[in-house]
């Protein structure tokens, strides 16, 4: 019998603020729960504007999202942390939290785990990437470092700030990772850029995806969603 597909979610949701000024993460968990993704990964989870009550947002999104899950904290100041996470329903068997900066830009970082999913386990790395070009080819090599080379299911996803085709991310990744998603999900409001992306191998493990249009009541991104067999 074959197993049922894996659902993963990436959204860069801006801190919650964009289109969702009144700091409202129950929005953003709710748009999450209707697709009912088994693995999530946020980019702009900012714990520097407080949630009503002062809860920390790292500590919100974890506990309403899922059971198991990495904070990956790239910028730490007095007034809080920012960052991303990776948040999953099921355990997680190792994981690492790897610093792919480049000098003098903002500090970025990708999230490695294995993931033991009802279908098997599978290597999930999580990032958000640098601004400018030189950068996000840095980080691209450091992303196939952490990916490796042995053939087990694998899916990158995050927010790549890449919309280039030569000399892109795009380009680099997909030679190891040939599945990937196509849609623009920059700016939110009228989506002209694809920013936003699953990849995965190997290609056949894709068997779909969609974006929540709805997501540009709440952020300047739009979450993307895909489903992945696990033991294709």
């Amino acid at each position: 019998m074959t197993a049922h597909p894996v659902r993963l979610l990436t959204w860069n949701i801006h801190g919650a603020v964009g289109r969702n000024p009144r700091f409202d993460l129950g929005r953003v968990v709710d748009l999450i729960d209707r697709w009912q993704p088994g693995i999530v990964a946020l980019q702009e989870v900012d714990s520097r504007r407080k949630l009503p009550g002062g809860e920390n947002p790292f500590t919100f999104l974890q506990e309403e999202l899922g059971s198991h899950g990495i904070g990956a904290k790239s910028i730490v100041t007095d007034d809080g942390e920012y960052g991303q996470m990776l948040i999953s329903r099921w355990p997680i068997a190792a994981s690492e939290v790897c610093d792919i900066s480049w000098p003098e830009r903002e500090p970025r970082r990708a999230i490695k785990a294995e993931i033991d999913t009802p279908a098997g386990r599978l290597r999930v790395v999580a990032t958000h990437l640098g601004l400018s070009m030189r950068e996000r080819r840095s980080q691209a090599t450091a992303l196939l470092d952490l990916v490796g080379a042995a053939p087990e299911p694998t899916v990158v996803l995050g927010d790549f700030n890449d919309w280039l085709w030569a000399g892109s991310v795009r380009s680099v990744l997909s030679r190891t990772l040939p599945g990937r998603t196509h849609y623009r999900t920059f700016p939110s409001i009228c989506p002209l850029l694809g920013l936003d992306r699953i990849y995965c191998r190997p290609r056949q493990a894709l068997l779909g995806s969609f974006i929540d249009r709805l997501g540009r009541h709440i952020s300047d991104h739009l979450p993307v969603i895909a489903d992945i067999q696990v033991n294709a």
